[in-house]
């Protein structure tokens, strides 16, 4: 089983009804806007898709459905985000036995390992499944950093194969190009970063307005690999003010806004998350209205499938 490790990778909300279940309507209206716009695979159960409220039962019912309606397109990775190495395991062999293409892997959750620890936990679950997998680095909102040498140990493991950096480190790009060749594929995970980290060489993008802005994503990933700069960052600067929505706390909350203005999904989370309201809600949606009040028009060929 392959992955090719390029390109733009929705790390997708989950969507829920009022009545609290998950609401896939809204999900495959979702899906099939990103895979229309170009979008080269998809990752269930991110921070984004709030995995530490699902139940196993709904994690991998979605896992299930996304593979139904995907139908091949693209590989759909599963994220693990959990506390013991025995559950995550358990999480990898279930995902590949659903269908799974690949795993994106944080470090343990809710333990501060040490690097030991950390490498050990990454190495049980590659020696337990087949599928190639993605290591989230996020320092920032983890607490655990992968290190330049950690990722020297994890070479022995030919399944991990691709980083999403997200240390918001832009130098870190040319670090691991620089120690590691191609080695590993890195994609940028920090969306306000993201064109200084493709342009210093990211292969790909794991995005979060990309939920809400799938063509504009797509068309900026696009132009900056055909070296057309100028017309990327026309688009870039533009949608600035929107992609810092994704390194707020309540990043969650922000880009389902942002999906129900686009017409992408709904605005309902699951406790303890709760919309936002009164003037903090304001001001997200100003920042939302006013990039869609000058939306700009997309160069030919830059986005679609």
């Amino acid at each position: 089983m392959s992955i090719k490790w390029t390109g733009v990778f929705p790390a997708v909300t989950t969507k829920f009804t009022a009545n609290d279940e998950l609401d896939f309507p809204a999900f495959d209206l979702n899906i099939e806007a990103q895979l229309e716009a170009g979008a080269e695979g998809i990752i269930l159960g991110g921070s984004l898709g709030e995995a530490s409220v699902l139940t196993d039962e709904e994690k991998f019912g979605l896992l299930s459905h996304t593979l139904t309606i995907v139908n091949g397109r693209v590989p759909v990775l599963l994220n693990i985000a959990e506390s013991t190495t025995k559950k995550a395991i358990e999480v990898a062999k279930k995902a590949e036995s659903l269908g799974a293409q690949g795993l994106m892997l944080l470090p343990p959750m809710r333990y501060n390992a040490a690097p030991d620890e950390t490498l050990a936990f990454f190495g049980a679950i590659a020696e337990s499944t087949s599928l190639p997998i993605m290591i989230y680095n996020n320092p920032v909102d983890y607490k655990i950093e992968v290190t330049l040498d950690m990722f020297e140990v994890l070479t022995k493991y030919d399944n991990i194969q691709a980083i999403k950096e997200s240390t918001r480190d832009v130098s870190n790009v040319t670090r691991l190009i620089n120690r590691f060749g191609d080695r590993f594929k890195i994609f940028t995970g920090v969306d306000p970063l993201a064109m200084e980290s493709i342009v210093m060489g990211a292969h790909g993008w794991v995005a979060g307005l990309v939920d809400a802005f799938p063509r504009e994503t797509v068309a900026i990933f696009r132009l900056i690999k055909e070296n057309r700069i100028s017309e990327a960052l026309t688009i870039y600067r533009w949608f600035l003010p929107v992609l810092e929505l994704d390194i707020h706390a309540k990043l969650v909350q922000y880009i389902k806004l942002a999906e129900v203005a686009t017409g992408l999904g709904t605005e309902a989370v699951r406790a303890p998350r709760l919309p936002i309201s009164g003037a903090e809600r304001e001001k997200v949606l100003k920042i939302i209205n006013d990039a869609l009040a000058v939306r700009p028009e997309l160069p030919a060929g830059s986005w679609g499938k």
